[in-house]
């Protein structure tokens, strides 16, 4: 089963929704995480955003990028400039990919869905591409 790492600074918007997509559109045939590089609680407005779309990130919570130091992924995908910045090398045969996502934080619920939109989209193109 293919597994895929979202990676970015906080852990607490784009890569806890596009957890939260993956999941939705690739369970049961990939196995999904995110964590961040200094991770902070989940924002309210990114479990809004999700929940408007019925896609329920409530009982997420952020992680540290140290959880997964020596697991191996086949993919990680950095969400933000800064964790693409730091990330650490994996194990084996991960594949990093860079999505830069603008950080909707402090900017209104609209900058969540924006963020949202961007990031589904992404997933399906990724999906596309490599599902089987």
């Amino acid at each position: 089963m293919p597994s895929v790492l979202i990676l970015c600074t906080g852990n607490s918007a784009r890569s806890q929704m596009a957890e939260g997509l993956f999941r939705h559109a690739a369970l049961p045939t990939w196995q999904v995480f995110s964590a961040g590089t200094a991770p902070t609680p989940v924002r309210p407005d990114a479990i809004t955003a999700m929940q408007e779309i019925g896609i329920d990130i409530s009982a997420q919570s952020s992680k540290s990028i140290t959880a997964y130091a020596y697991r191996e992924f086949d993919y990680v995908i950095t969400v933000c400039d800064h964790a693409n910045e730091v990330c650490p090398v994996f194990p084996g045969k991960t594949q990093r990919l860079h999505w830069p996502i603008e950080d909707p934080a402090g900017k209104g619920i609209e900058a969540f869905r924006k963020v949202r939109d961007q990031i589904r989209a992404k997933i399906e193109e990724f999906l596309g591409g490599t599902a089987a």
